[in-house]
């Protein structure tokens, strides 16, 4: 949720901040703005409501304001209204905040997160002469900052150490000092950060891609850190001043990897790297035909031990969990939950001490999901991430992580890191059942070769997009759209629905199949679109039998199966038939040609596929 951007440098910071925002539109946003200083002048500051577009045209591009050190955000709104006034960066005198133009503040600043104690802090500040423009969290920060920055004649450290003391939330924090030209001061509790710094030059951004054309050499800044930056360096402080060593981490994809490649959009670009970074993930952890697990730390002595298994996780991530489950319970005969991390941090369940909890987030900053995590290890249990981000939060705080190298991921609607994840779940499976003797020597061997055959197989999917292309043109205005299933099946339906409704609008939903008589088959009428996933041998019959019966009731019928079973198409209206893999493994390949139907409904729709409304790529915030 929302972008951060800074750079203090020899060029001029306008255009690089405006770029970096750009690069972070996927994140979400409703508005955005930037503070540009020119030497030892106050900061410029211009804000726009809408498209970041409006800021680019507002500033040429960002030709028009001068200076070589500057911040910017694009803003999620939370506390207030998306407008000019709400818009960031804020400062901490008593002006309007509503347009451009220099301002005499002594503190500007721009913040992602949620202060929760904002209005007590407002009404203190209240009290000590302070008046508020807007309606945000974000001013009151700012204007703590100034406070103690004034009250205590205090350098900029701190000040903001004294104002991180007072906020109780979450924060990435990026602001400015009249009296410190050329400098700009960080903190970050929860909210993600990272720092670059390359020839002279130093940048700041909420994620990779905003600076990875200028550099692949960042630091990754710790939570309950500050930092200050200049041209060229960063200095580390905790939150009793002193300072704190780091070292830079490298970023191994490459700026071009952040770009659509000739691709019309984001989506339909990671839709066709998954061959590739499924393969990359996969040779990541089987070496020479065996799983090779040493990099995370989880031992044969350690799975052992593991009596239960809880997957937490949000959204897709939570769809991987969701079917990951099936998988081990199988392979490896340890009981599974599935949670809603939104839910399980605040759940009063007896948690089993010898349980593994596996956290499953794309950023590895997720908010509910890093606080499961911290749940978890405050109960003494062991935890495994399974994350595609390199230090983010959760990577870090985890005991055993699992990476996936599914690169850079733009479009809101997550296909290749999805993708990535259930293969981590599926090597994890294998590995288990094997250290828990339940998967023999034979079969461990065959497992592997299905694994390795993926690839190849989610390839053969892709050519069969003009198929899919020409049925979601049919029904690019349908009102709701059902899927269903059983067993793995369920849990392909779960994301196969969330991919149609974030990002075509159309209402749907997944159900248990054999849930449809206990009140959901009541919603089916005469051409509505039932999508059936039939890919489980044991449930395939009874999984048709389900969708005969909506058929009877005027539903048009859409089916996805195995390559083969050929009777589907007796009772289907329309067919997409995928490779034949192992049944454990299938929910790789069948989801392939769900992720093209969402994205091609979108697309006839005209929306705009890698930015859904009100949607935000990685949720920081509760």
């Amino acid at each position: 949720m929302c972008g951060i951007v800074g750079y203090v440098g020899r060029k001029q910071a306008a255009p690089i901040v405006l770029d970096g925002l750009a690069k972070l539109e996927y994140r979400g946003y409703d508005s955005a703005g930037i503070a540009i200083r020119d030497g030892e002048k106050p900061a410029e500051v211009v804000k726009e409501v809408g498209k970041l577009e409006n800021l680019y045209n507002k500033t040429d591009g960002g030709k028009a304001v001068k200076g070589t050190c500057g911040i910017g955000h694009t803003r999620w709104a939370t506390h207030g209204a998306p407008s000019k006034t709400n818009a960031h960066p804020h400062v901490s005198g008593n002006c309007t905040g509503s347009g451009s133009g220099v301002v005499e503040s002594e503190v500007v600043g721009v913040h992602n997160g949620i202060i929760e104690n904002f209005a007590e802090l407002k009404d203190k500040l209240s009290r000590h002469g302070y008046q508020f423009y807007s309606q945000t969290d974000t001013e009151v920060l700012v204007k703590l900052v100034d406070y103690y920055y004034k009250k205590y004649k205090m350098g900029p450290i701190d000040a903001i150490a004294k104002t991180l003391v007072r906020v109780r939330g979450s924060y990435a924090l990026e602001v400015m000092f009249t009296d410190h030209p050329g400098e700009i001061y960080v903190a970050r509790k929860d909210s993600p950060m990272i720092i670059g710094v390359n020839d002279g030059e130093s940048f700041i951004a909420s994620d990779v891609p905003a600076i990875l054309k200028h550099t692949r050499n960042v630091y990754y800044i710790g939570n309950l850190e500050m930092a200050k930056i200049v041209a060229g360096q960063v200095t580390f402080f905790n939150l009793d001043g002193d300072e704190v060593q780091k070292e830079s981490v490298e970023i191994e994809f490459s700026a071009e990897s952040a770009e659509k490649g000739g691709f019309e959009h984001f989506m339909m670009k990671e839709i066709h790297e998954q061959p590739k970074v499924v393969t990359d993930t996969l040779n990541k952890y089987i070496v020479d035909g065996k799983i090779d697990l040493a990099e995370t730390g989880l031992t044969d002595e350690d799975i052992k031990k593991i009596s239960q298994i809880y997957i937490v996780a949000c959204g897709s991530a939570w769809h991987v969990g969701m079917e990951v489950q099936y998988v081990i319970e199988d392979m490896a005969g340890v009981p599974v939950r599935c949670e809603l991390a939104s839910e399980f941090r605040y759940r009063k369940m007896p948690l089993n001490k010898n349980a593994l909890v596996v956290v499953v987030s794309q950023s590895g900053e997720t908010a509910d999901t890093l606080a499961a995590l911290r749940l978890a290890k405050d109960k003494g249990i062991k935890t495994l991430a399974i994350v595609n981000v390199v230090g983010s939060s959760i990577a870090r705080e985890a005991d055993h992580v699992m990476y996936t190298l599914a690169g850079p991921e733009i479009s809101v609607a997550t296909t290749k890191a999805y993708s990535c994840q259930l293969i981590c779940g599926y090597i994890l499976a294998i590995k288990m059942g094997l250290a828990n003797g339940l998967v023999d020597e034979e079969k461990y061997k065959y497992y592997i070769g299905e694994l390795m055959s993926i690839p190849s197989k989610i390839e053969k999917c892709l050519n069969d997009k003009e198929r899919i292309q020409w049925f979601a043109s049919k029904f690019a205005n349908a009102k709701d759209i059902f899927f269903i299933g059983r067993g793995i099946d369920y849990a392909i339906s779960l994301e196969g629905s969330l991919k149609m409704k974030e990002i075509s609008y159309i209402h749907s939903e997944a159900y248990a199949a054999g849930e449809l008589k206990h009140g959901t088959i009541s919603l089916i009428e005469e051409g509505t679109l039932v999508i059936g996933s039939l890919t489980q041998s044991d449930l395939y019959e009874k999984t048709v039998s389900n969708m005969v019966e909506c058929k009877s009731r005027g539903a048009y019928l859409m089916g996805v199966t195995e390559n083969g079973k050929y009777d589907v198409e007796d009772m289907c209206d329309f067919v997409v038939y995928v490779p034949k893999v192992d049944d454990h493994f299938i929910g790789s390949v069948a989801i392939i040609p769900l992720q093209l139907l969402g994205y091609y409904t979108s697309v006839a729709k005209g929306l705009d596929v890698d930015k859904p409304r009100n949607l935000a790529k990685s949720v920081t915030v509760e």
